[in-house]
């Protein structure tokens, strides 16, 4: 027995377990629960609101615990995850049998099967079906930087060179969920900030994980190559970060690796340059809450399938800055767009298609269950017949790629119909999976498991035959088991030869004797283990299966890309037909020519609602080869409509590089390699920046990095202080643009004064939004025009916010003497003839004094009335009442 002061084996062994993951929550497999303890327990019982309880004790205390079953883990893990945990799953690695073998007191042997991290997921419940699940690491060596990201559940993984000043915006695009970093990395508090930014969880690696000679063997062990020479060259910070996701996956998946793809160089100038200000300003994939909802990303996603939607997520991310491959997704999108007949046809049987990409990823880590098998059946199924529909088919752009991707799956494919059943069980323990036929020995299996009472019936029956006895039975009992029984007047017949040869004596009662059979022996055998030799055959069968597809992986995976790439361009062209959306022309100029450009979320918004077709608006920014690019200056009052204007012009840019149409009735766009918006207003108080201040550091990226063939545009630029800063460094921001950036760009103001840069600046065009003023209201026609506003309508925009009546009649007056003293040139006597605290109070008319009892009765009656609770003819009376009170006469 163990002292008190010692731990029990059980838990000793638990506390071992703990010591090698730490920073893990450990889930200690006991029986069908996963358990908790000490601080994990009370960590895991607040962040899932379950039952804290406890188990015995250590060191003279209670031990705390908690528990979640085993079969609902799964959801709890999500919740976990989602709050930032690493869960460490510890699971029985012997049979208790064998534990009891070593003694009464002997521990089941456990063991960490798996370490679970935001950037490892693979399981359907724990994934988001429509986005990436990035795990990414960033490596510094000599200098040289380099971020690499994997996909664990898709087994997509590249590399891109960068610097720290590229960090962020790399990291903005990506949005991993876990970030890798040498330890004396993450200790930095400027790093460590980037990476908060991001999203992402960040884990501190020793630094051995990101030695580039280790690091090429457990990429080479990895892909099971003996050089990487075949991927390409890579740099040693890039061999570095690869090296370090190799290193984290070795750790998390216990010897599990997933199948990856081979790694992809992300080259610098591939792709329009967007920091994370301007993903943020823009809500591309997220909206300023964080939400999808509202974002770019949700009004123009009309994929039917998970892969498709994860591909529109990375195309919005990173848009081309290629006109050749931009023209490839072009073309493809107006194929399906001139045959609606088969883009129709192409998303009808698209929406049956699963995700085999991720189905993969869990057949590879051994986590798959029998639907992942039936997802790759359904996928490849499909892949067949959306091949045969688009076969004699002219496709151009990246069509013919994909479709030819499709073809050749038809062994394995009908090779998983016939032995998988339609529907098969979430999990592989619950049976059924084989279809019936498909395997002879499985069928018998389950034949002697179901029918058992049947097959003895046959063998007594037969067994009646051969000795000639009617009565004779097959019985079961505990001691025996099966045995034949007679009566006892059938004894001496059944004991003597030949019947004696073949039954053998077990057991004589007073009224019948009892034998067995080798048959009937050897049948018992099968019929008590006939569940558990079921089970044994499917999980054999369906290894092999699983083994047959991971052989084909390269393919099927191809397939699956390919159906993603159909399923994009349908849902795009789906999207221009249904919004009457156009194609773009890209090319390398410096071209920004849009005519009748609409915002898209905008317009999305506006079609739901009902509100009335969206105020379309021309743009043309076009610049010769050199010299400085066209500048708007665009003013008007709030509400108009000017930073919809900003921003949907840098969206059709984002659409159009992206490969998709766009909300115009025509576009003309020379490749946009960066683009830059400074719109909103936001503080930063974790790290005590103002909004003016923010504004200025955003502001300062962008006069650093726009050149000639960026795009920007700016909104409000020094409104957050006092007027003559904001209005200088607004005009001096302005003239830097001109002069030194030379870069196309809008720039919305309501310091009118800029106006007076017109006459220096040959580049810069005044523009204006379009309002009427009528009675005394503003009304906004949100046109775009020539010209500079005459007003900015503050007051009447305060009034249709609801300011009360006193304030903005108070602020309309003092607006009349400030912009008197301004055509008069004298100076506003605020504290004298407009004294600045006399806010006028609204007050209502003071009653008359009462000198009769009529009007002391009258006040009495009205302050009986409640007027929510009269009917109209009830008020009716009381109008006539209260007349004859105050004196008048009533109506009869």
């Amino acid at each position: 027995m163990a002292k008190a002061s010692e731990p029990t084996p059980m838990m000793a062994q638990y506390l071992e377990i703990k010591a090698q993951h730490p920073d893990a929550l450990l889930f200690y497999r006991m029986g069908d629960f996963y358990e908790m303890f000490f601080e994990d327990a009370g960590a895991a019982a607040a962040a899932l609101d379950i039952a804290l309880t406890k188990r015995g004790s250590h060191e003279g205390n209670d031990i705390p615990m908690c528990g979640v079953p085993v079969h609902s883990a799964e959801n709890y893990l999500h919740t976990l995850i989602a709050k930032g945990f690493r869960v460490a799953i510890a699971e029985q690695t012997e049979d208790p049998a064998e534990s009891k073998k070593r003694g009464a007191r002997s521990v089941v042997q456990r063991a960490v099967v798996r370490l679970v991290t935001p950037g490892t997921l693979t399981e359907e419940s724990l994934l988001e079906a429509r986005a990436h699940n990035h795990l990414a690491a960033y490596a510094e060596i000599r200098g040289e930087g380099a971020l690499a990201w994997a996909d664990v559940s898709t087994g997509d993984v590249a590399v891109s060179e960068t610097g720290r000043a590229g960090l962020g915006p790399l990291l903005a695009r990506l949005a991993p969920r876990e970030l890798l970093l040498r330890e004396d990395m993450a200790a930095e508090a400027e790093l460590a900030r980037r990476i908060e930014d991001a999203g992402a969880v960040l884990t501190p690696l020793g630094a051995p994980s990101f030695r580039t000679q280790s690091a090429e063997d457990r990429l080479a062990r990895l892909y099971g190559v003996a050089t990487l020479e075949g991927f390409g060259s890579f740099s040693r910070a890039e061999i570095s970060a690869l090296g370090a996701i190799a290193d984290y996956l070795e750790l998390t998946q216990k010897g599990r690796l997933p199948r990856l793809k081979p790694p992809q160089r992300d080259r610098a100038g591939s792709v329009m340059a967007i920091d994370a200000a301007t993903r943020r300003n823009l809500e591309i994939t997220r909206s300023l809450s964080g939400s999808r909802e509202g974002a770019l990303l949700a009004a123009v996603d009309r994929t039917v399938t998970g892969p498709g939607a994860r591909l529109l997520e990375a195309r919005l991310a990173a848009p081309l800055t290629g006109p050749t491959a931009i023209a490839e997704r072009h073309d493809a999108v107006a194929a399906l767009l001139d045959a609606p007949a088969l883009a129709d046809a192409l998303r009808e049987r698209l929406r049956a298609v699963p995700d085999m990409e991720r189905a993969l990823a869990r057949l590879a880590l051994e986590r798959a269950g029998p639907r992942d098998l039936a997802a790759i059946r359904a996928g490849l199924t499909a892949a067949g017949e959306i091949a045969a529909a688009l076969a004699g088919e002219a496709l151009p752009g990246e069509l013919a790629p994909a479709a030819a991707a499709l073809d050749g799956h038809e062994a394995l494919a009908g090779r998983l119909a016939a032995v998988l059943v339609a529907d098969p069980p979430l999990r592989l323990g619950e049976g059924g999976a084989v279809a019936p036929g498909a395997v002879a020995e499985l069928d018998e299996a389950r034949a002697l498991r179901d029918d058992g009472r049947k097959v003895i019936g046959q063998m007594q029956a037969d067994y009646a035959a051969e000795t000639g006895i009617a009565s004779l039975k097959i019985r079961h009992n505990n001691v025996l088991g099966y045995f034949v029984e007679t009566t006892a007047t059938h004894a001496e017949r059944m004991l003597a030869p030949p019947l004696s040869e073949r039954f053998r004596h077990r057991q004589t009662m007073a009224n019948a004797v009892r034998f067995t059979t080798p048959e009937l022996a050897e049948l018992e055998s099968r019929i008590v283990n006939a569940g558990a030799r079921a089970l044994e055959i499917e999980r054999r069968v369906l290894a092999e299966l699983t083994a047959a597809v991971l052989e084909a992986e390269p393919a099927v995976r191809a397939a699956a890309s390919a159906l993603a790439v159909i399923d994009l361009a349908a849902a795009a062209a789906a999207l221009a037909r249904e919004a009457g959306w156009v194609r773009p022309k890209v090319d390398a100029s410096r071209a920004f020519a849009i005519r009748a450009g609409r915002h898209p979320v905008v317009e999305a918004a506006l079609r739901r609602q009902g509100a009335g077709p969206f105020i379309a608006n021309d743009c043309d920014l076009s610049a010769e080869a050199e010299g400085p690019a066209p500048l708007w200056l665009v003013t008007g009052p709030n509400m108009a409509g000017k930073s919809t204007f900003l921003r949907q012009n840098a969206l059709i840019a984002l659409l159009a590089q992206a490969g998709l149409y766009v909300p115009a009735e025509a576009a003309h766009i020379g490749v946009v390699d960066r683009l830059f918006s400074r719109v909103g207003a936001a503080d930063d108080l974790a790290r005590g920046r103002s909004t003016f201040m923010v504004e200025m550091v955003e502001t300062a990226a962008i006069l650093n990095q726009a050149g000639p063939g960026a795009l920007v545009i700016l909104d409000e630029i020094g409104r957050g202080t006092a007027t003559y800063d904001g209005l200088s460094i607004a005009w001096a921001v302005l003239e830097h643009l001109h002069e030194a950036n030379r870069c196309r760009g809008l720039f919305a103001t309501h310091y009118h004064e800029l106006t007076a840069l017109a006459e220096k600046l040959p580049a810069l065009a005044m523009v204006t939004v379009a309002v009427r003023e009528w009675q005394g209201e503003v009304i906004f026609l949100h046109e775009l025009r020539p010209g500079v506003a005459e007003s900015s309508y503050g007051v009447q925009v305060a009034k249709l916010a609801g300011l009360p009546d006193a304030v903005t009649a108070r602020a309309r007056e003092v607006l009349e003497r400030l912009e008197r003293s301004e055509r008069e040139g004298t100076t506003p006597e605020l504290l004298d003839g407009l004294p600045l605290f006399s806010a006028v109070r609204p007050r209502a008319r003071a009653p008359e004094p009462a000198s009769s009892g009529a009007a002391s009765e009258l006040g009495t009656r009205l302050a009986e009335i409640d007027p929510d609770e009269l009917s109209p003819k009830a008020a009716l009376e009381l109008v006539y009442e209260l007349k004859r009170l105050a004196g008048g006469t009533g109506a009869g």
